[in-house]
């Protein structure tokens, strides 16, 4: 029970929620726009053993390719391999055990789905590397992440169009500006050490500049999806309601008080992306009961 807590720390476990309410949001609007019914409970369970294979990998991967990186971090050095509560063969057979249950689950959904795999598994090691070599890792983060929503729509239809193609840019470039605000608390670290990012890079004020940049695309891209898809009043109710969210983030950090950054990283992203489903729940659901 002890390692099994250790693990589940290890990869954040709990912050699987900041994406698994857009990947049922993708399969619910995806399954009602394309096939005109809403998604099955089967589908619904294979999403979420192929989102919690996909990021338990990705977590598990990213954590072994920055064990040393994290180990010299103050604040990382009392993570689980760091600190050496777990071995790097350890993690490396959870890391096989998960992407063995995403390629299990996805195998249940659409033949689509099994056709971008590849892809997925791709950027999900790719993007632990990115650090190194380009401060646009953020965006690349925010293409893998994305996959959530759009996985979620492939799965239930077979096939992707421009909406799921907004709904996913719209996921990516809300990933890529949180986690920009999240890395302004490294900013020194980064440069120090030669890493990558856009506040080692560009400077905390103009990394948070550019992460609202990214949050009004986020913006754009949900409004945009009320007018290509089926949705009404109680999806932009949550729309401003998110728009509320995005706001009360920004304000919470400043170039000269990162203090509360973890409110803004944890409790808001994972308070929004809830907001939106739920409104979209109860847009779609309403109409089908």
């Amino acid at each position: 029970m002890r390692k099994i807590k250790i693990f589940l720390e290890m990869i954040k476990f709990e912050h699987t929620l900041f994406a698994l309410p857009f990947a049922f949001m993708g399969a619910l609007l995806g399954s009602v726009v394309v096939n005109g019914q809403l998604p099955s409970w089967s589908q619904i369970g294979w999403i979420v053993l192929a989102m919690v294979g996909a990021r338990s990998a990705a977590m598990g991967l990213n954590r072994v390719i920055d064990s040393a990186i994290d180990k010299k971090n103050p604040r990382t050095a009392g993570r689980a391999l760091p600190a050496g509560l777990l071995s790097s063969r350890e993690v490396l057979v959870f890391i096989a055990v998960s992407f063995l249950l995403l390629i299990f689950a996805t195998y249940h959904l659409s033949r689509l789905a099994m056709q971008l795999l590849p892809i997925a598994v791709f950027l999900l090691v790719f993007y632990s590397y990115t650090k190194r070599f380009t401060w646009a890792c953020h965006l690349v983060l925010g293409l893998t992440i994305a996959l959530a929503p759009l996985g979620g729509w492939v799965a239930v239809t077979g096939q992707v169009d421009g909406a799921a193609m907004i709904f996913y840019a719209a996921v990516a470039f809300w990933t890529a500006g949180f986690d920009v605000i999240y890395a302004c608390q490294d900013a020194e670290f980064d440069k120090k050490e030669g890493l990558y990012s856009i506040p080692s890079c560009f400077g905390v004020p103009a990394a948070l500049t550019l992460a609202k940049i990214f949050h009004l695309l986020t913006a754009a891209g949900f409004i945009s999806l009320y007018f290509l898809t089926h949705l009404g009043w109680w999806y932009l109710i949550g729309v401003i309601v998110s728009y509320l969210i995005l706001i009360y983030e920004h304000l919470l950090v400043k170039p000269n008080d990162l203090s509360r950054t973890n409110t803004a990283f944890f409790t808001m992203n994972g308070t929004l992306s809830c907001v939106v489903f739920g409104f979209t729940f109860v847009d779609l659901v309403v109409r089908y009961i």
